[in-house]
């Protein structure tokens, strides 16, 4: 039986800022990326998370991301191997307080925005977030892109490496993300996003921006928070994946 996670970023406020509608999404998700302060979220907002996520049932993973709250974690950044592995198992650790408080525990780690495109090509990056991971829980699976460095240097590692596909961004030939300054980069029509997912599920293949069909094979699929009606979005892919035969259930 074909079986699928779906996931979504949460706890993406700071302070009096809310930019994802948490607990409705929890109602839906089976697992969530937790933002950890570096692009988005603060302790208080990660503890409300976790609580939530943990009375649900939703699995809980740390979004890591480079330190950057002002470009919301997408914005091009170099940062040292060393800098960027210690601050990695810092957002992990952080995160695994609140999550251990609310009686459950991280179960996964998902870089994001800019680090999650970066980590596909560039092997140091990568190997700084694997290193960084390994410092936090040497078990921890590590969820990306198939085909990226990061989850090839996830297995040389010993980590459990976890596909991950997405349904409302527009794919290159190669199997990439378009970059979102690219027209196109976003699939905002409802009805497509819908699609894509069972068809992402079922055939694990889907339309590039070109075209042309590729294969995406994954584990895991993506639902953004801030994406405009997300949990009406969200609610209407779970039952479409549903009725097309899909078991919705977390990879951890």
């Amino acid at each position: 039986m074909t079986s699928i996670d779906l996931n979504a970023d949460l706890g993406e406020g700071f302070g009096r800022w809310r930019l994802t509608d948490d607990e409705r999404l929890l109602s839906v998700v089976t697992s969530a990326n937790v933002a950890c302060g570096f692009h988005a979220g603060d302790a208080a907002t990660m503890r409300r998370v976790c609580e939530l996520a943990a009375e649900r049932g939703v699995t809980i993973g740390a979004q890591v991301s480079y330190r950057d709250l002002a470009g919301f974690g997408r914005r091009a950044m170099d940062v040292p191997p060393a800098e960027l592995a210690a601050e990695v198992a810092y957002q992990i650790g952080a995160l695994e307080v609140f999550a251990r408080a609310a009686g459950a525990r991280v179960a996964y780690v998902k870089p994001h925005g800019a680090l999650y495109n970066r980590v596909v090509h560039d092997e140091e990056q990568a190997g700084a977030v694997i290193e960084g991971t390994l410092l936090a829980d040497g078990s921890l699976p590590v969820l990306g892109l198939p085909g990226s460095r990061l989850l090839e240097l996830a297995r040389k590692a010993g980590l459990p490496a976890v596909t991950e596909a997405f349904a409302d961004r527009a794919y290159t030939e190669e199997g990439t993300l378009v970059p979102r300054g690219r027209d196109g980069a976003v699939v905002s029509d409802p009805e497509a996003v819908v699609e894509r997912s069972a068809e992402l599920a079922r055939s694990g293949t889907v339309a590039a921006h070109s075209g042309e069909r590729i294969e995406v094979r994954a584990r895991s699929l993506c639902l953004h928070g801030d994406t405009p009606g997300a949990v009406e979005l969200a609610r209407r892919v779970r039952e479409r994946l549903v009725a097309s035969g899909v078991t919705v259930e977390a990879f951890a």
